[in-house]
């Protein structure tokens, strides 16, 4: 009998990575040759609670998966009828994503009915433990989420090392975020920058994704006020910054910034949300990609890097560093303006060929099937841990 699985997350109608993310895990799940269905929200968030421009995306469904749009996260009536259906449904693992503390009532409880089955195991890809911007309540709700899972996959030993403090004995592992690899097919940098309408002799870097406060875009444009202060007294090309994302807070003192750093000349703006059709041609379009962050726990911008072969250069903070190895797949900086100017100008000292042969034996590592594999596994109760020793400052011990 075929093997059934239940990816409960975000996908189509709606937008964003964790929807991508979802939906090519579903296409690897098939391939392996499970029954795969996803079940996804009529209402994922109220408008409170999200600050771009819609939820959706205006790209047709993905040909060949089963999405069901059925989880409304704020109403229990439609918790337990979810639950009861999938309790039926009698899938022999269900794959929850879980980011977001305000999500916990509403999974927690769909999990707990589903599970009366007596037969399904519930694994969670748990994105974060500790959210990036907390709210009252966010402990509560994440115990009670947790208490229903079954066991756990991280794709940051920061995650694992959170949930560990909270969780201690249900089987989990780290495995890296898997190569973003359902964006189709590299395409030349002349082609791209075509496409976007770029200049093909420019010196351009990418900050891609939504922006928000964590994301560090404050600090990557006081780095190209020195970055283009410094070309100028060098005499060399200028670096252009191509900011391709939606803006999820406020963007007035962002562009006031831009005014203020005098590098209105410097910046492309391209705010919009980005559809899933045109994101190669950004990341094509770039020498190299920036992640001027914070702090983070993974990031899904490194490996869309990595798919379309892009040099990087990071922060050191939370789980990037241990899939960019500085100086082989791109430059490590410190998240202050200085050292991201450093690394901007070092990179074009280097010359991007120099990341490429490291790119490519990196890419080797971050594979689908390695996490289908390690979702069965861990389904199994092969209790997998990261070793004993410290990791983000917290202890872990045996």
């Amino acid at each position: 009998m075929q093997r059934k699985v239940v990816i409960i997350g975000p996908a189509h109608p709606l937008r964003g990575g964790l929807a991508s993310y979802d939906e090519r895990l579903a296409k690897e799940f098939q391939q392996n040759g499970w029954n795969a269905h996803i079940y996804t929200f009529s209402l994922q968030y109220p408008g409170f609670l999200f600050p771009g421009t819609t939820q959706y995306s205006t790209e047709p469904p993905p040909a060949g998966l089963d999405i069901r749009v059925r989880i409304n996260s704020i109403n229990p009536f439609n918790w337990y009828s979810v639950g009861r259906e999938l309790q039926k449904l009698s899938p022999d693992i269900i794959v929850v994503r879980y980011w977001l503390p305000f999500m916990g009532p509403c999974l927690g409880t769909i999990l707990r009915i589903a599970k009366k089955n007596k037969h399904s195991k519930v694994v969670c890809i748990a994105d974060n433990i500790i959210p990036h911007e907390k709210r009252p309540g966010d402990a509560v709700f994440t115990r009670y989420f947790l208490k229903a899972v079954d066991g756990f996959i991280t794709m940051s030993e920061k995650v694992l090392a959170d949930l560990r403090v909270i969780e201690g004995k249900k089987p989990a592992r780290f495995v890296p975020h898997p190569l973003y690899d359902n964006f189709g097919d590299k395409v030349s940098k002349a082609e791209a920058r075509h496409k976007l309408g770029l200049n093909n002799n420019e010196r351009i870097v990418l900050f891609f994704g939504f922006i928000r406060k964590y994301k560090g875009l404050d600090i990557l444009l006081d780095a190209m006020k020195i970055v283009k202060e410094k070309a100028a007294a060098q005499k060399k090309l200028p670096v252009r910054l191509l900011v391709a994302g939606e803006f999820y807070e406020n963007d007035k003192p962002y562009l006031q910034q831009i005014k203020d750093n005098g590098i209105e000349d410097t910046v492309i703006l391209k705010t919009d949300f980005v559809p899933d059709s045109e994101v190669k041609y950004y990341l094509c379009a770039a020498d190299m990609v920036i992640q001027p962050y914070r702090n983070a726990t993974q990031s899904g911008v490194t490996p869309l890097a990595y798919h379309f072969e892009t040099p990087m250069i990071i922060t050191n903070v939370g789980g990037l560093t241990a899939m960019v190895p500085d100086g082989k797949a791109g430059l490590v900086a410190e998240p202050d303006a200085g050292s991201i100017a450093e690394k901007i100008l070092q990179f074009y000292e280097t010359g991007a060929n120099h990341f490429i042969p490291g790119l490519l034996e990196e890419k080797k590592k971050y594979t689908w099937d390695n996490m289908v594999k390690a979702i069965e596994e861990v389904s199994g109760d092969v209790e997998t841990y990261l070793p004993a020793g410290r990791y983000e400052g917290v202890e872990i011990r045996k």
